[in-house]
């Protein structure tokens, strides 16, 4: 018994070191991802910081090769872009974008909430098929269809309206959203939905009042990449509108002109117009952090 002490007590401490070794080794290898998470941050968030920087150069001190850190700042990009100087005013393409924008996404989440229920709680036959085709649709390159729309408008006598946009952003958006929002509603339990259609509820009120309430993350998170996806369309802005219906990255292409690049203009009007799409991200963080993590841990 006093060897089998003394063998145990002989061992303890080259355990311990083992386990403090270990230890410092983890923590090193924690500290090494961290500073390496960090440089990658800061890798991606550069050419944003150097927009915003550039945004507040005068021309000729944007124009230079290399750019100067040290350049005197200034507000003249800004105040072009609103119109100083007799410019275009940007507010019509920023309320048209903004009009796309939102009214896209919600038509795609009202179409978008039903078809992901009947394919993710009451499945309809073979809807992996119909997730397939949804899928599909995206697999078609985006210039292919370009020339049978603007056919399309140009005969029907919705080129430059804004709500021929809407209805292209929507179905443009809805395969996504329907992908999204069927994985999200895959995790609503059955049993508050059965409970629910037990006291007399119809599917509107159940979508309404019960399913909605409990995607809610995953269905903020579906809105807001429609929301900026939308914001971001170019192609078919560009060559569907003109005067009444441009929007604001159509508008943005108004600074790369024949007498050559406005660069600090051109900055400070990407800023602007990447603002609202940052609030609306920073606004709906929490939402958008746990739809994208909804079903990851189970």
């Amino acid at each position: 018994m006093s060897a089998s002490t003394a063998t145990t007590a002989s061992a303890s401490p080259s355990a311990s070191a083992s386990v403090n070794a270990r230890t410092r080794r983890a923590r090193r290898r924690s500290a090494a991802l961290g500073v390496a998470a960090w440089v990658v941050g800061i890798g991606f968030c550069l050419p944003a910081l150097w927009m915003v920087l550039t945004s507040f150069h005068a021309e000729a001190d944007a124009a230079t090769n290399p750019p100067s850190l040290a350049a005197a700042l200034t507000l003249d990009g800004y105040r072009t872009f609103f119109g100083g100087g007799g410019g275009p005013t940007p507010w019509p393409p920023l309320v048209n974008s903004l009009a796309a924008s939102f009214f896209s996404t919600v038509l795609v989440l009202l179409l978008a909430l039903p078809a992901a229920y009947a394919l993710s709680i009451r499945r309809v036959r073979k809807w992996t098929d119909v997730m397939f085709f949804f899928l599909s649709t995206k697999m078609l390159p985006v210039v292919a269809g370009l020339l049978p729309v603007y056919l399309f408008a140009k005969n029907t006598g919705l080129l430059d309206n804004i709500w021929l946009l809407v209805l292209l952003y929507t179905s443009m958006n809805l395969p996504i959203a329907v992908w999204m929002m069927q994985s999200f509603l895959a995790d609503v339990p059955v049993s508050i939905i059965e409970a629910a259609q037990v006291d007399g509820a119809r599917l509107p009120t159940v979508l309404r009042r019960v399913v909605a309430p409990v995607a809610g993350p995953g269905i903020a998170a579906t809105a807001l990449i429609c929301f900026i996806f939308s914001w971001n369309e170019l192609l078919f802005a560009r060559v569907l509108t003109g005067v009444v219906a441009g929007t604001a990255p159509v508008h943005l292409t108004t600074f790369v002109t024949s007498q050559g690049l406005f660069l600090a203009q051109l900055c400070a009007a990407s800023v602007v117009v990447s603002l609202p799409v940052l609030v609306a991200g920073y606004a709906a963080q929490d939402k958008l952090v746990q739809g994208l993590s909804l079903g990851a841990v189970k």
